[in-house]
């Protein structure tokens, strides 16, 4: 099992609305074949800050089953605007 881990920074005073888009989203992640499971969490000492730990059976699985999909699509077209900087995303093993 392979975990993505994202810091997403939020544009401030957005981050209701991307909750919101969030929720929506999850629908679509949900969705793709490989996918495990995710969790989102709000940072306590930054506003407008969030982690995005999901996991996936494959590296595969995210970069292309997911990424490469039309689904990816919806995903950017609900998320990607609230970013500011855009995430870095990183993938980890079990040691």
């Amino acid at each position: 099992m392979i975990l993505e881990v994202a810091i997403l920074n939020i544009k401030q005073g957005l981050s209701a609305e991307f909750e919101i888009n969030f929720k929506k989203a999850e629908k679509i992640i949900k969705s793709i074949e490989g996918y495990v499971s995710h969790e989102l969490k709000k940072c306590i000492e930054e506003e407008d800050k969030y982690i995005l730990l999901a996991n996936w059976e494959t590296i595969e699985a995210h970069e292309v089953g997911f990424r490469k999909s039309e689904k990816y699509q919806e995903w950017k077209a609900l998320l990607h605007h609230f970013y500011e900087p855009f995430p870095t995303v990183e993938h980890y093993k079990s040691c």
